[in-house]
């Protein structure tokens, strides 16, 4: 596994780590201290903060999983990815997104910048 692909699995173990203690630990492997995540619909800097929005994430959309879809591509300190947000109990997946992540010199996230390709519309 590349120190990409190893970053992206980190990413992910965060974003689906369920439960308070469970996820402060995965966003500890995931981001060095001060790392940032910014999207659309967010900014946050700082475990606290990243734990703050992807526990909001996981409120607004239980029973779903953030999932890889297709290859890590990276090169120097950079990567990029796509993902998307699939329910586990139909398969739907109402959000799609691609990520771009700095890493920093021990491996870990600097900072994320995601782009959203599908979100769910309001009616």
């Amino acid at each position: 596994m590349t120190q990409y692909e190893t970053a992206v699995a980190r990413y992910f173990e965060a974003w689906n780590a369920t439960g308070p203690e469970a996820r402060a630990k995965a966003i500890a492997a995931a981001w060095i201290e001060d790392g940032g995540y910014t999207d659309p619909l967010a900014e946050a800097r700082g475990h606290e903060q990243l734990a703050a929005v992807i526990a909001g994430a996981r409120e607004q959309f239980p029973g779903h999983e953030f999932r890889l879809t297709g290859a890590v591509d990276g090169h120097h300190d950079m990567a990029r990815f796509c993902w998307e947000l699939v329910s586990t109990a139909d398969g739907s997946a109402p959000v799609a997104a691609t990520d771009v992540i700095t890493l920093a010199e021990d491996g870990r996230i600097r900072s994320v910048l995601g782009f959203l390709d599908r979100v769910p519309t309001t009616g």
